[in-house]
C-alpha cells in the first residue's frame, strides 16, 4: 500500500480503491469503503431502480409482465405479503462493504429483461425467497425473513438468485452423476450433463467404472480407447452449455487411483500436455483409498485393475468395491489383469500437477465410508469435493430406455454465518430454519429429464448445510485462527450445530410420517451414528470458548439420549443434513469469511468485470485488530487441517479444504500436507493454492491466485 492522497468527491470506484492506499497516520481507510457503498446506491442503485407507488403495484406489474411466478404469491394473502415486506424493511438493512453491494445488485437481483434497470432492492429478494421457500407456511416465512435478512442464514446462490422469479433456473447448486461402463451409460451422462448444465448447476462425474484404454470390446483386445475421449466429449459438453452465455458449464471428473488409466488422467492437465489430451475447462478428482498410502509408506508399487475385470470377476462395478479390502485379493486373481506403478511416484505425481494446476481434487475413499452412516458406498465428490453422498448405478435397454433407475445426487446448499450465528436470540431456532428452508430446495426440485437425479433427490430428501465466517468470528473474539481456543471452539460449534440439525430433521420427519428411503439400514436407526456423543461428555477444554457459548446451549448427554430415542423411533427426513461449500460470492454479500478458512489476504482484491479491480476488506477487521487477521499462508497448512479435522466430526458429507502454500513451496511440502491431512481424518481435498508475487509494473504489492 501507499499513502493516500487528498481527496475531493470522488466516485464509489476510485472511493473503493482507497482501501488499497494508507491514510494519512498509516491506517486502512474502512470507512471509504463504507462510503463507496453509500456512494454506490446514490450514483448508480437509485437512478437505476424502477419506482413503484406500493407493494400491490409492484408485485401487480411484475407478475404481469412475467418477472415473478404467480404461484409463489397466491400461496398467501396480499395481507401477509404486506407484513412480510414491512418486517423486512424494518430490519434497516445495510452492505457492509461497497463489494457486498455490487455482487448483490450484478449478480442476484431481478433486472429488467434489457438487463438495464433494477426491479428489486435486497429486502425485496429476501422477501421472494422466504415466500418461495416458506411453501404457504406463514410462519416459516416469517423465520425466514428473519434469518436471511440478519444475515445468519445465506442461501446458496441458485436458490437466493431464482426463487419467485417467473424466468430462472433451477435452486440447485449442482450435481453428481456416475457413468457405468457401456455406452449407453457413457452418451446418456453426457446428455444428463448439458441438460443439468443448461438449468445453470455444475456436474461431476464418476469415470473409475469406465474400462481402460485398450481393454477389450466383446473379448476383441485392445478396442477400448480408455477415459480421455470420454473427458474430452464432457469438455465440450460443458462449454456448449453455457447458460444463455451468461458464463461456460461447469463440470468436474472423479477417477479412482487404482484405475489403469489414472497417470493420463492426470497428465490431462500437464502445462505442456499435448492438446489431444489437454483438458482446459474440466475439474480433476482422484479417489485414493488407504492401501495406496500403506504401499506408498512401505516404497512398494501399486497395482492398478482392470475395472472391465473387476465387474467380471465380482458382479458390481469398479467404484463399488473396496480397493483397500480387497487389493490383496484382486492381486493374486489371474482372471483381474493390471499394471502397477511406484506408490511413492504416483503421489509425487499428485503434487506436480497440483503444483502446476491446482488440480486435482482428492477424496479419501475409506475416510469417507467410514464415517458414512448410510447404507452403501461412497465414491466420488462434486465441483467442490464437500458433497459425500452414496450413489447406485443406472441401467438401460438398448433402445436407451431405462432398464432400472439409479440414484444420483442433487446439491441442495445453504451456509450459516458463525458470527451472526452465535450472536442469535435462538441458536436452535437458526439452525432448524435453516434445515428447513433447505428441505424446500429439496423438495421443490424436479428435474424429470435426469430420472436418476429426480429419483435420487425424491427418495433422499439431502441437504447440505454450510459455514462460513469462521475467521472473522474469531478475530472478532480476539481469537487466533488454529489456535487452541480456535480450535475448540470450531469443535464445539460443529458439535452443537450437528444436534440441532438432527433435531430439526427428526421434527420434519414427525410432522410428516416419513423419513428418507433406506432409514431403517442406516447408523442413525442402529443407534450407532449416537454412540461417540451419549458415551463421553462434549464441552469447551478452554475458558475462553466457555465464555463464547455462556449465552449457546450446549447439548448435553442426556439431550443426546433423548435425541437418539427419537430418532430411533420415528426417523430422519434428510438422508444427509451438513456440508460445508467454499462460499463465494455468498460470503461476499453476507459479508463473511469464505467457508471456514483463513483469509487469503487481509485486503482482498478481484476484478469483476468492466469496473475492473474491487477491494473487500476482511468483516470485522479494524486497525485495531490486525493481528487476528493472519492470513491463510501465514498460519500454515497444519493449523488449517487441525481447524478441518475438528470440524469434520461432525460432519455427515464434507468439507471444502483448500491448502495454501507459500512461493517457495516445493513439491515434497505438498505431499508432506496431504498425509497430514489423511492422518487427521480430513474427507476431501479442494484446491492448492500457491502465494504469486505480482507482475512487475503493476501497483498491487502481492497477489493471490488459484492456480487454475
Amino acid at each position: 500500500m501507499t499513502e493516500a492522497p487528498a481527496s475531493q468527491a470522488l466516485d464509489y470506484h476510485a472511493l473503493n480503491a482507497m482501501l488499497n492506499l494508507y491514510g494519512p497516520n498509516g491506517e486502512i481507510q474502512f470507512d471509504k469503503d463504507r462510503e463507496a457503498a453509500r456512494e454506490f446506491f446514490l450514483q448508480h442503485v437509485n437512478q437505476n431502480t424502477v419506482f413503484f407507488h406500493s407493494l400491490k403495484e409492484r408485485l401487480d406489474y411484475l407478475v404481469e409482465k412475467q418477472y415473478y411466478e404467480k404461484a409463489v404469491l397466491d400461496q398467501y394473502s396480499f395481507e401477509f405479503i404486506q407484513k412480510l415486506n414491512d418486517l423486512a424493511y424494518s430490519k434497516k438493512f445495510r452492505f457492509q462493504t461497497f463489494l457486498g453491494a455490487f455482487k448483490y445488485y450484478t449478480s442476484y437481483t431481478l433486472k429488467t429483461f434489457d438487463g438495464k434497470r433494477y426491479l428489486e432492492r435486497f429486502e425485496d429478494r429476501v422477501v421472494m425467497t422466504a415466500l418461495g421457500l416458506a411453501q404457504g407456511d406463514e410462519k416459516l416465512a416469517v423465520e425466514l425473513v428473519e434469518e436471511i435478512i440478519s444475515g445468519r442464514f445465506q442461501p446458496a446462490t441458485p436458490t437466493f438468485l431464482n426463487t419467485g422469479k417467473a424466468q430462472r433456473g433451477e435452486l440447485v447448486s449442482c450435481f453428481l452423476l456416475r457413468i457405468e461402463d457401456n455406452m449407453e451409460s457413457i452418451s446418456r451422462g453426457i446428455n444428463s450433463s448439458l441438460q443439468l448444465s443448461k438449468r445453470g448447476g455444475g456436474v461431476a462425474l464418476l469415470l473409475s467404472n469406465i474400462r481402460e484404454s485398450g481393454a477389450p470390446i466383446k473379448q476383441i483386445e485392445n478396442q477400448s480407447s480408455g477415459i480421455i475421449p470420454v473427458m474430452k466429449l464432457l469438455e465440450d459438453s460443458f462449454s456448449y452449455a453455457n447458460q444463455l452465455g451468461a458464463r461456460q458449464g461447469a463440470g468436474a471428473v472423479y477417477l479412482n487411483a487404482h484405475h489403469p488409466d489414472i497417470l493420463r488422467f492426470l497428465d490431462t492437465k500437464r502445462e505442456n500436455a499435448d492438446e489431444k489430451i489437454r483438458i482446459k475447462t474440466l475439474s480433476l478428482g482422484v479417489v485414493i483409498p488407504d492401501i495406496t498410502f500403506d504401499l506408498a509408506k512401505k516404497g512398494e508399487d501399486m497395482y492398478l485393475f482392470s475395472p472391465y475385470d473387476v465387474e467380471r470377476v465380482y458382479g458390481v462395478p469398479f467404484g463399488d468395491i473396496s480397493v483397500t479390502e480387497k487389493y490383496h485379493e484382486m492381486v493374486d486373481d489371474s482372471r483381474i489383469k493390471k499394471t502397477k506403478i511406484n506408490a511413492r511416484e504416483f503421489f509425487q505425481t499428485i503434487a506436480e500437477i497440483q503444483f502446476e494446476s491446482g488440480y486435482p481434487y482428492v477424496v479419501f475413499e475409506d475416510t469417507v465410508n467410514r464415517e458414512n452412516p448410510i447404507k452403501g458406498r461412497i465414491n466420488m465428490s462434486n465441483l467442490c469435493s464437500e458433497i459425500l453422498q452414496v450413489n447406485t448405478p443406472t441401467t438401460y435397454n438398448t433402445d436407451l430406455s431405462y432398464d432400472q433407475i439409479g440414484k444420483d445426487i442433487s446439491c441442495n446448499l445453504g451456509s450459516l454465518n458463525i458470527a451472526l450465528t452465535m450472536d442469535s436470540p435462538d441458536f436452535g431456532r437458526s439452525i432448524e430454519t435453516a434445515i428447513r428452508g433447505l428441505t424446500s430446495v429439496s423438495d421443490q426440485s424436479h428435474i424429470s429429464s435426469v430420472r436418476s437425479i429426480e429419483d435420487g433427490n425424491d427418495k433422499s430428501h439431502a441437504i447440505g448445510l454450510g459455514q462460513m465466517n469462521l475467521h472473522g468470528y474469531l478475530a472478532r473474539e480476539h481469537v487466533h485462527y488454529g489456535s487452541e481456543e480456535g480450535i475448540d471452539f470450531t469443535n464445539i460449534y460443529f458439535y452443537s450445530v450437528l444436534f440441532h440439525a438432527l433435531r430439526a430433521s427428526n421434527k420434519i420427519a414427525i410432522e410428516r410420517g416419513q423419513t428418507f428411503e433406506g432409514f431403517e439400514d442406516s447408523k442413525y436407526a442402529s443407534g450407532e451414528f449416537f454412540d461417540k456423543y451419549t458415551e463421553q461428555v462434549w464441552e469447551p477444554q478452554t475458558e475462553r470458548v466457555r465464555e463464547l457459548f455462556a449465552n449457546v446451549h450446549i447439548p448435553t448427554q442426556q439431550d443426546w439420549l433423548e435425541l437418539k430415542a427419537s430418532v430411533q423411533e420415528h426417523g430422519i427426513y434428510n438422508q444427509n443434513l451438513q456440508a460445508v461449500p467454499p462460499t463465494g460470492s455468498i460470503s461476499y454479500i453476507n459479508n463473511s469469511t469464505s467457508s471456514i478458512h483463513p483469509i487469503a489476504s487481509k485486503i482482498e482484491i478481484r476484478k469483476e468485470g468492466k469496473i475492473g479491480r474491487v477491494y473487500y476488506p476482511a468483516p470485522f477487521m479494524t486497525n485495531e485488530n490486525l493481528e487476528y487477521y493472519k492470513d491463510a499462508y501465514e498460519i500454515g497448512y497444519e493449523k488449517i487441517i487441525d481447524t478441518y479435522a475438528a470440524a469434520t466430526q461432525h460432519v455427515d458429507q464434507g468439507l471444502s479444504l483448500t491448502l495454501f502454500f507459500k512461493d517457495t513451496a516445493t513439491t515434497r511440502d505438498i505431499n508432506r500436507a496431504q498425509i497430514y491431512a489423511w492422518r487427521k481424518g480430513i474427507k476431501t481435498i479442494y484446491y492448492i493454492r500457491l502465494r504469486q508475487l505480482a507482475l512487475e509494473g503493476t501497483d498491487v504489492s502481492e497477489c493471490v491466485s488459484c492456480m487454475l
